[in-house]
């Protein structure tokens, strides 16, 4: 029996010579070819594109072949390239989509396959359910007259687009000392070029390719950013910024070393952007996001939107020019007139504006956010489940609760798993995974040892 595949949030991922087998990624590109060949009968334009993972480059090679069986022209990245990198070459080159190999912040065991479409955004549910179908259909590629492979480098032109929308002039007249972490991944000579040529004092760990991204998941988060916190403290840097494998996500580290989590950035970059572009057409979030959000919304009289967890409903915001920045707590973040995917890059080079623009570190920062709108402590845990406790679990959620830990449910959400608003603001969102047995559980509360209650009733509520 032939591998189910099936595209989540962010495309289809597996263990390589597992799952993410040759067979398996020729029946992926197969079903893809085929939904962009119903779209388009001819002239059909694909880019194709990887990050540094092992084989990436022949996996590219066997897209590009079955691509051309189709008569559908491939667009072949030679190179490691940013997610967001790749998403803009489909808007500036007009392609019809792009096939990107990558797994992201995954483990370096995992590969995985992105389609995006014509916008650059990621595929909808309603596509991807298409190619799903396409896929499980199991046909031969087709056997028509093959198109050429042509070569692309979306590097220069998305670099320009950098260009012109974060002030490097004035990172450069704070003398910003900046560390960047690429974590042996895609970014490389993307963030540290940019940087390097607006005369910018930058240092640069894990600046090499390695498949094994170290031994670990090439994910930026505090506990596998060590290097990056030494280079800091010896360099005496006022920001270190980070991404993951594929650059669509981001992590930030003040200058005393502490970690910022994404939550916290999300808030600050739309709290600057409202005072430095004046944007205030919107602001979006996933309901899994920082309240924090919320209350800036309110506090700027700027509509908020919620959407489902998925980067590709905050695409469609961007999309429509209804947004001025759109992020999720899982590090993923863009603004308006670019690109409607994650942009780690952006991410962290806005956050250097901020810090050179305002003169102030972004604890000072957030401590002045707080003052504005109040304190938010946000926090996201995994519990896993046995059969018996998820079948239960899953029946609970199913109602609406009127009181929680004894406390009264003010707002119950359902865009995406249930979230339960309480009367004091805080709030717990549970969410069960579809591809394992273990439920996420998000909280926040107003102060930090409310926050640990909180998380000790999430957990309660779930077993008992």
């Amino acid at each position: 029996m032939p591998t189910q595949i099936k595209f989540g949030t962010s495309g289809w991922r597996a263990v390589m010579a597992e799952d993410f087998t040759f067979a398996n990624v020729r029946r992926a590109v197969n079903g893809i070819a085929r939904y962009v060949s119903s779209q388009k009968s001819a002239g059909a334009r694909i880019i194709v594109g990887r990050d540094p993972r092992f084989m990436g480059e022949t996996f590219c090679s066997i897209a590009a072949e079955m691509l051309s069986a189709y008569g559908i022209i491939p667009l072949l990245i030679t190179e490691a390239a940013p997610t967001p990198a790749i998403a803009y070459a489909v808007l500036h080159e007009k392609a019809d989509g792009a096939i990107n190999f990558t797994a992201s912040h995954n483990p370096p065991e995992y590969n995985g396959i992105k389609f995006s479409t014509a916008d650059g955004a990621p595929a909808l549910p309603e596509v991807t359910e298409r190619i799903e179908a396409e896929i499980a259909r199991d046909n031969q590629p087709g056997g028509g007259k093959r198109a050429s492979i042509e070569a692309l480098d979306p590097k220069p032109a998305y670099l320009t687009r950098l260009r012109e929308v974060v002030d490097f002039s004035a990172i450069r007249k704070a003398r910003l000392r900046v560390v960047f972490d690429p974590l042996w991944g895609s970014a490389r000579g993307y963030s540290d070029c940019l940087l390097r040529e607006a005369q910018i004092d930058v240092a640069v760990v894990h600046d090499a390719r390695d498949v094994l991204f170290g031994g670990h998941a090439p994910e930026p988060d505090d506990r596998l950013l060590e290097n990056m916190r030494a280079t800091m403290r010896q360099k005496k840097a006022h920001i270190g910024i980070a991404t993951d494998g594929d650059a669509d996500r981001f992590g930030i580290m003040d200058e005393d070393g502490s970690f910022l989590q994404p939550n916290y950035i999300i808030a600050l970059l739309f709290d600057y952007l409202v005072e430095s572009r004046q944007w205030r057409n919107g602001v979006g979030k996933s309901v899994a996001t920082t309240n924090l959000v919320n209350a800036l919304a309110n506090y700027h009289q700027v509509q908020l939107h919620e959407t489902p967890v998925g980067f590709k409903y905050i695409g469609e915001l961007i999309k429509e020019d209804k947004i001025s920045i759109g992020g999720e707590e899982s590090a993923g973040l863009s603004i308006r007139y670019h690109v409607p995917e994650k942009d780690g890059i952006l991410a962290g080079l806005l956050c250097c504006e901020m810090v050179a623009r305002r003169g102030k570190s972004l604890r000072m920062q957030l401590e002045e956010l707080f003052a504005k709108v109040g304190s938010f402590y946000p926090l996201r845990e995994n519990f896993r489940l046995t059969p018996d406790i998820k079948e239960k679990f899953t029946e609970k959620l199913r109602f609406d609760p009127g009181t929680f830990a004894k406390r009264r449910v003010s707002e119950v959400v359902r865009k995406d798993g249930l979230k339960l608003v309480l009367d004091d603001g805080s709030w717990v969102c549970y969410r069960l995974s579809g591809t394992e047995p273990v439920v996420r559980v998000y909280s926040e509360a107003p102060s930090e040892a409310g926050l640990q209650a909180l998380s000790a009733d999430a957990k309660r509520w779930i077993f008992e």
